[in-house]
């Protein structure tokens, strides 16, 4: 890791450190040290580097109220931010100071690392990109708020029984959180329900039936040198009576409590099912409880340090992360038309300047719209405004000479449609009207939502769509995961590209170092011997770290295609125990990601990779050719033992359909080849590294939409020697004797419609791994083509990421 003497502009935690970190552990643990157990010295480190780090945070809010600095606000319903330790230290550049501290005392800082939770706040890739870029919005030194959802249990904590997802809480949160601060003056009122009144000077006045207080919870975000901290504020729920005594006394004991427990329910769990009315109405209230107090407390900082509430756009940028906070928009116009007296129309010119909206997808189900009736029962208020704003954006469109058709696509008002006779509010509709700009987060995604989920709306408003391609922080997905890399790559290039990603790009030549290919090599070889090792305590599993892992971790969708890594998987393994004779090389397939609670085949997926790999690892005729691994509980922490270790990526999403990834990036950052399909942001990676560096296969984004017509997947199946032979194993029960008929349902879909072309594209996928292992057997071209990767992916940092956001739609460089 780096040294603090090479870092002259951080803060440096004074000596004698040790006798800090004891005099923490004495008076604010209440043990000795002869007592302490590792938690209590987890909880006493922390706290003393968090005096250092109090101290910065206070002089960057200092220095942006002096500045009159304009700043950013980034809302999203995920922050999934990890471990915070090691981050914090290799940040402010003292971690081998704390490290030494604590060898001196007897205390290991990898054991403490190991136990610190990872903070519950997000599931996938929305989640950790918000956390990307909040670190680089403080490495970058702009002020910046990051508003969320203190998730008590998160979404959940994943084991698999038998082969089975089982969902249990996630209690992170169990024994406190010495990262966190609450501020009880920054606590706000969340009506929900009730009527609205007109008043006698014609405004309105909402009236909520019921109602809750949003709290703020802030922890520091340490930029890369400690250059600037800045906050994440989350929101926890309280009832404004936590107990209703004469409920109590007359013996009604649950209904004393129940508005507590109702205050609690809004930030217990991240992504309540919603398959149900009742799901339906939580995730409403969340998003617009979070919403709310992040708008109220982003103008009331306004107004207390400018004054005037029309200059919001001049000192804020609001960037709403996809739809989940889009009711914002609705409440910053309540806010104004309704507590700041403004005219609407001056209020929405107002909004639009303010927000900016980034799209993640371009699913249906993904870009939410709520019942119509849901909406105005909950927030009637917010029914109006989004009515009037609707009649605004609507006469616009005509005036624009638009046909019947286009103007039904732009209302933020589904009459019917997809979702037969139910009327439902489109958020995502609401998000693009309300905002000056409206992003993508790679260029094919970017260029797919002007003509598909908004054509009309780009029509409409032709320079608000723009691109963003997403990144990653280099800190923690190379530095802070990979020391053994970035001590080699320090060694080869210097340290210019701690501070400058894309100085990276000094590292080409040596992919042509025999030398320099033989130690990186032997770095990628150590990070599997240390997954292999933590995979042999934690599963049992015994792997060979000679092996080619070959990784597929994220959440498990349909559209990312587990399916077609497992079909690939059990053709594979009935071809090695066919042909015995031929020269197989070793692989290790990993799999890892959790399953939304109500989704049915996302869940068999993950029973399917785990009935396979119980079949695989048992069969002595495969010996260790073949390996198949599911690990439980995937989070920030085990990526970071994954990614390191992976020797291919599996990026092999239906072409059209991911947004842009980031663990593609994350993969290819520390020395993995990619194997995917051009989506998302495969295509600029492929760019960036070299056709010749990355395995493409499979259809385009216009092949997969032209081939959806008139496809008949049954055909594709039976002229499919290996896919026909691997659907029917599944399908019989080969993998699932103790329930035959349990993947029938699963795969008559492949026959019947097979909307994410697994059949199409299977064998273009089954010759590109046969492909990998060619080039697996040239030991010296692939730790070449490796090499190049490392080398030529700086510029997917999160730093340039937010830079061009920071230009281009926030007016904050």
């Amino acid at each position: 890791m780096t040294d603090t003497a090479t870092l002259p502009d951080s803060p440096t935690i004074t000596p004698p450190l040790a006798a800090q970190i004891v005099d923490t552990l004495v008076h604010r643990i209440g043990k000795d040290a002869d007592a302490a157990l590792p938690h209590d010295w987890l909880a006493a480190t922390i706290l003393t580097v968090r005096n250092d780090i109090i101290e910065r945070w206070m002089e960057s809010t200092k220095a942006a109220h002096a500045a009159g600095a304009k700043r950013v606000y980034y809302l999203s319903l995920e922050f999934l931010i990890g471990r915070l330790l090691r981050d914090a230290l290799s940040n402010l550049g003292v971690m081998e100071e704390v490290r030494t501290a604590l060898d001196g005392l007897g205390v290991d800082i990898g054991e403490l690392e190991e136990i610190e939770p990872d903070a519950a706040l997000g599931n996938g890739g929305l989640g950790r990109l918000a956390a990307c870029f909040m670190e680089s919005l403080a490495s970058l030194d702009l002020p910046a708020y990051g508003y969320g959802i203190r998730y008590v249990n998160g979404m959940f904590r994943q084991r698999i029984d038998k082969g089975w997802q089982v969902e249990l809480p996630e209690t992170w949160l169990r024994y406190g959180n010495p990262w966190e601060f609450e501020r009880r003056e920054s606590a706000y009122f969340i009506g929900f329900g009730g009527d609205v009144d007109t008043l006698a000077d014609g405004r309105a006045h909402w009236d909520p039936a019921e109602a809750v207080e949003a709290v703020a919870v802030d922890t520091p975000v340490v930029g890369w040198r400690g250059k600037r901290v800045n906050t994440l504020r989350l929101w926890t729920a309280r009832a404004f009576d936590p107990i209703r005594l004469d409920a109590f006394n007359a013996g009604d004991h649950e209904l004393a409590l129940a508005g507590q427990v109702r205050a609690e329910t809004l930030v217990r769990v991240l992504y309540p099912a919603d398959s149900t009315p009742a799901g339906q109405e939580l995730r409403l209230r969340q998003e617009y409880f979070f919403s709310s107090a992040s708008i109220q407390d982003i103008v009331r900082r306004h107004v207390q340090y400018f004054g005037d509430i029309r200059t919001l756009p001049d000192k804020a940028a609001i960037q709403l992360n996809d739809t989940h906070p889009a009711v914002s928009v609705a409440e910053l116009m309540r806010l104004l038309v309704d507590h700041h007296d403004l005219p609407f129309d001056e209020a929405w010119e107002i909004t639009r300047a303010t927000f900016g909206y980034t799209n993640h997808t371009l699913l249906p189900e993904a870009l939410e719209s709520w019942p119509l009736s849901l909406f105005e029962r909950l927030l009637p208020r917010h029914m109006q405004l989004v009515y009037a704003i609707n009649a605004r954006l609507l006469k616009e469109a005509r005036a624009a000479d638009t046909s019947e058709e286009a103007i039904r696509a732009i209302s933020l008002i589904d009459e019917g449609g997809a979702w037969g006779s139910e009327r439902r509010v489109r958020m995502a509709n609401l998000a693009f009207a309300g905002a000056h700009s409206v992003n993508g987060v790679a260029a094919l995604h970017t260029d797919l939502m002007k003509s598909t989920v908004f054509a009309d709306l780009h029509r409409l408003y032709p320079d608000r769509i723009n691109n963003k391609t997403n990144g990653i922080t280099p800190r923690r997905w190379l530095q802070q995961c990979n020391p053994g890399l970035t001590a080699l790559v320090t060694e080869a290039i210097g340290p210019a590209f701690l501070d400058d990603a894309e100085r990276l790009a000094d590292l080409v030549p040596f992919a042509d170092d025999a030398s320099f290919r033989e130690r990186f090599a032997a770095v990628k070889r150590s990070n599997k011997r240390m997954l292999a090792t933590y995979l042999q305590e934690s599963m049992r599993l015994k792997l060979d770290p000679d092996a080619l892992f070959d990784v597929q971790i994220k959440r498990i969708h349909e559209y990312k295609r587990q399916l077609l890594n497992i079909l690939e998987t059990v053709a594979l393994y009935d071809q090695i125990r066919s042909h015995p004779e031929r020269d197989w090389v070793p692989r290790v397939k990993i799999f890892a990601g959790k399953a939304a609670s109500s989704y049915h085949n996302a869940k068999l997926i993950i029973k399917l990779a785990n009935d396979v790999a119980r079949r695989v690892n048992g069969d002595p005729a495969i010996g260790d050719l073949l390996k198949v691994a599911f690990v439980p509980n995937y989070n920030v922490s085990l990526a970071e033992k994954i990614i390191p270790a992976a020797n291919l990526s599996e990026q092999i999403s239906t072409a059209g359909m991911e947004a842009s990834g980031t663990g593609n990036m994350k993969f290819a950052l520390n020395g993995a080849l990619t194997i995917g399909t051009l989506d998302g942001a495969n295509i600029e990676i492929k760019d960036r590294v070299g056709d010749e560096n990355i395995v493409i296969f499979g259809m385009t984004a216009e092949e997969v939409a032209q081939r959806r017509e008139g496809y008949d997947p049954r055909a594709v199946i039976d002229n499919s020697p290996e896919l026909r032979q691997a659907v029917e194993a599944i399908a019989s029960g080969v993998f699932s004797p103790d329930d035959p008929d349990r993947y029938k349902g699963l795969i008559a879909g492949l026959y019947d419609h097979d909307w994410f072309m697994v059949a199409a594209d299977f064998d273009a996928y089954d010759a590109a791994q046969r492909g990998v292992d060619a080039r697996w057997r040239n030991e010296g071209d692939w730790n070449a083509a490796a090499i190049r990767n490392v080398a030529r992916v700086g510029w997917f940092s999160s730093d340039r990421t937010i830079s061009e956001y920071a230009r281009q739609i926030w007016g904050v460089m």
